[in-house]
């Protein structure tokens, strides 16, 4: 039999179950109506609120709260739980809530879920097994996400939408309605450069001689009809006397997954 390992300045409530080989670090608390299968670690500060049900090896890092009251204006405290499977990871500041009674009264999660640093799981939300939600990932309620789906970074999802399995929403996607499974989603990139960042620049001391290269650099770069590799030319020609042109000559040339412009 294996020994729990409970730090003296953790919260455990007395109604709460612990499996075997549970550790429980510094200030973490334990709510009442929590049950903790076997071998799950809880970090320093985690909580983890119930009533809430978690299988084995699930681990819970510092600063998440999972099994919270679900965010609805609705909710008056009556009885709404969380049932998780076996190795689900949840990083710091990971947010999963508990369901409501209109909504099924549960929140539920599969096996072997990833959720890094602030993602977020709403009330009622449904997730299979093996997902990957990518930080600042974000479920209103209702959600339901197949195994093997992706969810980007800072993508929020909207409620009572369908996530498939194995489909791909790359990062800061809005997603609106349902995502068909096998496929990859991702929002329009509109991302372009306007030039030196003049302000800045000029308060980190650069002289009006140093802008007025850079200024002539980038607009060989963005305005010109020359290609990057003509521009960078034309730039070293008339402009290489400059130590910040240089610089950028060579970023530019050592870039592998090419330059915003």
């Amino acid at each position: 039999m294996t020994m729990r390992e409970i730090h003296p300045q953790a919260v455990v409530a007395a109604s709460a179950k612990i499996g075997e080989g549970v550790k429980i670090g510094a200030y973490a608390v334990v709510g009442e109506g929590v049950e903790l299968g076997d071998g799950c670690v809880l970090h320093a500060h985690a909580v983890v609120e119930g009533p809430s049900k978690f299988g084995k090896k699930n681990t819970f890092y510092s600063f998440c709260v999972i099994g919270g009251d679900p965010q609805d204006y609705t909710y008056r405290g009556e009885r709404a739980e969380l049932v998780a499977g076996d190795g689900n990871i949840f990083r710091e500041y990971v947010t999963v809530s508990r369901g409501t009674q209109k909504g099924g009264g549960k929140t539920l999660l599969g096996n072997s879920n990833f959720l890094l640093a602030y993602s977020h799981i709403g009330h009622d939300c449904s997730i299979g097994s093996n997902t990957l939600f990518v930080n600042g990932a974000t479920l209103a309620g209702h959600v339901t996400v197949e195994d093997f789906a992706t969810i980007g970074a800072f993508s929020p999802v909207h409620q009572f939408c369908r996530i498939g399995r194995y489909a791909y929403i790359g990062a800061s996607t809005v997603i609106t309605q349902d995502v068909p499974p096998f496929s990859k989603i991702v929002t329009e990139r509109e991302t372009k450069s306007f030039g030196i960042n003049a302000i800045g620049l000029e308060r980190k001391g650069f002289s009006p001689e140093r802008l007025q290269a850079l200024k002539r650099a980038y607009r060989l770069l963005l305005r010109s009809k020359l290609n990057t590799s003509q521009a960078l030319a034309e730039m070293r020609k008339s402009l290489g006397e400059s130590a910040d042109v240089q610089e950028l000559i060579k970023f530019i040339e050592s870039a592998e997954r090419g330059i915003v412009k």
